[in-house]
């Protein structure tokens, strides 16, 4: 039977996954017998947008499970944390050629995790303190949905809509229902009463109200032969029936309210962004947020030798050494000093390494935690870098 065109776990973690100039290179270091310890930091230069000031990392724990066994230590920021342009968020200290053939798999897994992580992040602020579901998971190959999923949980959506995501961050499925269903019942209150009639209780009854008929007057209708079951009302409107989408949201939450119902949220979905998010966020409830997340730009790590046998040495353009990441947790403020050194913050609270030992000697020396904990540090960490300033501001919008 033929399989998905992918590489699974003991492909990537034997180095099969990397740029040939890395095998070339072994080859040559073992033939001259060059082989050396190195330091190695794994930095952003620049974000992929402009108006990106920060982002959120993501992808440790599978670093983690690569490096495992191998006679190396990493350090990194925690998962999860915010970070900055010219910040190391990991460091690997080893024999080259014990981990070398890993960088092309190393930076694939904080690159891609991280831009979606940042990405869900920004939208999260636009959001507010109202709930954002990842509808991606159909935008991006299904092998790496999971992943994709984790990352946009970990950057601040509540949930997660696929099967495989959700048992793998330890949280429950949430979605609604789709088009398919209301066009084979061939009624959307037909579709609605049989998914109250089927689907288990402790799942919230939101249907969709925009296959057939105008918005509103599907509203009403669901609402008055549902009631108090009905929760949420979700609008997924085409780009070609939308016209102004903040009036047809307003005019459905006018005629429920007029009627009694207002207990019934209001779920949008359909090519949102944080500016969309921003325009409609004082009249919707819910969002379900898919292609702006799972799609986006993977963040252009690299992955550079800073050190050889302890001694300071790195390329053109490159800081050498060693070093430290100092955080002021009171005003999210970061200094990049040499391996151990310390200083105060010019705001004058004291200051932390936040590139903490994750493995050394191959071996785990942190527990790594699980998702939801992942997603914690992120919100609290947004919270400090928000404080008093506007969602605009913040997103630079």
């Amino acid at each position: 039977m033929k399989k998905l065109h992918i590489a699974d776990t003991s492909e990537v973690k034997a180095g099969d996954v990397t740029d040939i100039y890395f095998v070339r290179t072994a080859k040559i270091l073992r033939e001259k017998h060059q082989d050396k310890d190195v330091c190695m930091e794994v930095f952003l230069k620049s974000f992929p947008d402009p108006s990106y000031k920060w982002g959120v990392f993501a992808g440790l724990e599978e670093v983690a499970i690569l490096l495992e066994g191998r006679p190396v230590n990493l350090r990194s920021i925690p998962e999860g944390s915010i970070f900055f342009a010219d910040t190391p968020v990991m460091s690997i200290e080893g024999n080259y050629l014990t981990f070398g053939a890993l960088e092309t798999s190393i930076l694939g897994c904080v690159c891609q995790a991280s831009g979606i992580a940042t990405r869900a992040a920004r939208c999260r602020i636009a959001c507010g303190d109202k709930t954002m579901i990842s509808f991606g998971a159909r935008r991006m190959h299904p092998s790496i949905a999971p992943m994709v999923e984790r990352a946009a949980f970990i950057g601040g959506c509540d949930g997660v809509a696929a099967v495989a995501s959700a048992k793998l961050i330890g949280e429950r499925p949430i979605g609604t229902m789709p088009h398919a269903l209301i066009l084979q019942m061939g009624d959307t209150l037909d579709a609605a009463l049989a998914f109250d009639e089927i689907i288990e209780k402790d799942v919230p009854r939101v249907v969709l109200i925009d296959t057939f008929l105008d918005e509103k007057f599907e509203a009403i209708r669901i609402a008055e032969a549902m009631g108090k079951t009905l929760f949420g009302v979700r609008l997924d409107t085409p780009s070609s029936r939308r016209g102004n989408f903040r009036a047809l949201l307003k005019e459905v939450r006018w005629e429920l309210d007029t009627r009694g119902f207002d207990h019934v949220k209001l779920f949008v979905s359909g090519g949102l962004n944080e500016k969309s998010i921003l325009e409609i966020g004082d009249i919707a409830d819910s969002f379900g947020v898919g292609t702006q997340i799972s799609s986006a730009a993977s963040l252009d790590f690299s992955m550079d030798i800073v050190a050889i046998e302890g001694k300071p040495f790195a390329k053109r353009g490159k800081d050498s050494g060693k070093k430290s990441v100092l955080r002021c947790k009171e005003c999210m403020r970061d200094y990049v000093v040499p391996y151990g050194h310390k200083r105060q913050c010019g705001c004058g609270e004291t200051t932390a390494d936040i590139l903490v030992p994750v493995i050394e000697g191959g071996r785990f020396v942190a527990r790594l935690p699980n998702a939801r904990e992942i997603r914690a540090n992120a919100m609290d960490e947004l919270k400090s870098l928000i404080k008093d300033s506007s969602p605009q501001d913040v997103l630079n919008i």
